[in-house]
């Protein structure tokens, strides 16, 4: 049973889910805006969530924490640089998921996940 288990299982084992997971916040912070299921777009949300509070902190160790989480070095340099002004007056939320039409071929549900 999996009472009380709060991460969404994904369908996959932690080693890839976790690589997903990190994949995908990647992407959403190199583009701004991703198009994903509403499953992974969900638990995607808390991970992008973390690695802007850890840019809004901007110390030593949440920078060594965020490059030890997100694949593209250049892209924790940027986030640091730009998170105070763009997010320094929000206390959390900083993601907007919004659902979209079903997928074509399976009929899953999709969603676009894009940055406030």
């Amino acid at each position: 049973m999996r009472h009380r288990c709060r991460v969404p299982q994904l369908s996959k084992p932690a080693d890839q889910r976790r690589a997903l997971l990190r994949s995908l916040t990647t992407e959403l912070i190199r583009h701004g805006k991703i198009t994903t299921t509403l499953a992974r777009a969900k638990a995607l949300r808390s991970e992008a969530d973390r690695m802007i509070t850890l840019a809004k902190d901007g110390s030593l160790a949440s920078r060594r924490q965020a490059m030890g989480y997100i694949y593209d070095k250049q892209l924790v340099h940027a986030l640091f640089e730009a998170a105070q002004e763009r997010y320094g007056s929000r206390n959390g939320g900083y993601t907007r998921v919004v659902r979209t039409v079903p997928r074509q071929g399976d009929n899953s549900e999709m969603a676009i996940v894009e940055l406030v």
